[in-house]
C-alpha cells in the first residue's frame, strides 16, 4: 500500500487546525462529530477525541480538521496529533465505516470557456487533490473517469482540477448536442462514488506535495520567482477559465520563459494574445531585467 502523507495546514480560526492527506478519506462525503458518541461510525474521530482538548472532529475528502478545548495552544501539540493520525492511517484504520451504499448528490453544471472547443464541467465537491491532464486514453490509465470519457468519440482531451473537468473535443461534434450527455455522465460517474483518478495517481505521476517541493527547492531563485507570481496573479484567473499554465523553464542567457498550456488555455484562440499582454509582460515588469519573451507549449 502506498504510504499515505499527512501535513498541518493552519486555518484562519486558530482554535481549527487541518491534517491534509494526499490521499482521498471519504467518497466526496464530510462529516462534523461534536464527542465521542456521534462518531459511533467513524473510529478515527472516536480515537482522537480520547485526546482531552478535541472538542469537534471534521472529515471531508482529503483532510481532518479538529477544533480545540483552550486547555492547550495547537503549537504544543499538533505534531503529536499529526503522528498519530498518520501512523492510523498508514497501519490501514478505518476512518468512516461505510453504510449501506448509497449515491452522493452532486450538482455538476457546465461552463463555457474563451477556448470554443472546450466546456468546464464544475462541480460542488472536491473532486481530486493536484491536477491531471490527459491527452489520450494510453495516458489515462490513473484516471477511472478520464478513461471513460474517452469512450465517447468526440472527446479529444480531458483536464481535472479540484472541483472541475475539462473536456476537449474534436470538431466532429456540437456543444449543443453533446453536453447535457457528458454533464449526465460525470455526475453520475462520482454521485455512484467511483474514484476519479486512483489512490496511487499522485505517486506514479510525481504529484504528491513531497514531490511538488522537492522540484520547486531544486530551482534558481528566478524560477521560484516566476513560479510564485504565476501562483498568485496568473493561475487563479486561467483557472476560472478551465485551464492551467504551468512553469517549465527558464534560461538565464536568453531570459526565455518557456510554460505549459493545459486544459481550456492549450490550443485555445486567444491563449496567445493573453501570453504575450498579459504574463509576458507582468513578468518584464515584476522581475525587471531577467525576463525578455515567454513562450508557450500547448499541453
Amino acid at each position: 500500500m502506498e504510504k499515505i502523507n499527512v501535513s498541518i495546514q493552519e486555518t484562519n480560526n486558530p482554535k481549527i487546525i487541518k491534517f491534509e492527506t494526499n490521499k482521498f478519506l471519504t467518497s466526496y462525503e464530510s462529516f462534523e462529530f461534536n464527542n465521542i458518541d456521534d462518531a459511533n461510525n467513524s473510529p478515527l474521530a472516536q480515537q482522537l477525541f480520547y485526546l482531552p482538548f478535541v472538542k469537534k472532529v471534521y472529515i471531508s475528502s482529503n483532510f481532518i480538521a479538529i477544533e480545540r478545548f483552550d486547555i492547550v495552544k495547537w503549537k504544543d501539540v499538533q505534531n503529536e496529533v499529526l503522528e498519530q493520525i498518520d501512523s492510523y492511517l498508514n497501519n490501514g484504520g478505518l476512518v468512516i465505516i461505510s453504510e449501506e451504499k448509497k449515491k452522493i448528490p452532486i450538482t455538476v453544471y457546465a461552463e463555457s470557456t474563451p477556448n470554443p472547443s472546450v466546456i468546464k464541467f464544475v462541480t460542488n465537491k472536491k473532486i481530486v487533490t493536484s491536477m491531471y491532464e490527459f491527452t489520450s486514453i494510453d495516458e489515462a490509465k490513473l484516471s477511472p473517469l478520464a478513461t471513460e470519457l474517452f469512450h465517447f468519440p468526440f472527446v479529444k482531451s480531458v483536464f481535472i482540477d479540484e472541483n472541475y473537468v475539462s473536456i476537449t473535443k474534436y470538431d466532429v461534434a456540437e456543444w449543443n448536442d453533446i453536453t447535457i450527455e457528458l454533464r449526465t455522465f460525470i455526475k453520475e460517474f462520482i454521485e455512484n462514488g467511483k474514484e476519479v483518478v486512483t489512490a496511487d495517481a499522485p505517486q506514479k505521476l510525481h504529484k504528491t506535495q513531497k514531490d511538488l517541493d522537492k522540484n520547486f527547492d531544486a530551482l534558481d531563485n528566478t524560477s521560484k520567482e516566476i513560479i510564485n507570481i504565476l501562483e498568485e496573479y496568473v493561475k487563479p484567473a486561467v483557472a476560472s477559465d478551465g485551464g492551467n499554465i504551468q512553469f517549465e523553464s527558464y534560461d538565464e542567457n536568453s531570459k526565455k520563459v518557456k510554460v505549459i498550456l493545459q486544459g481550456a488555455c492549450s490550443g485555445c484562440p486567444s491563449s496567445t494574445f493573453t501570453l504575450k499582454n498579459g504574463i509576458e509582460n507582468m513578468l518584464k515588469e515584476m522581475l525587471k531585467d531577467k525576463v525578455e519573451t515567454v513562450e508557450a507549449i500547448n499541453g
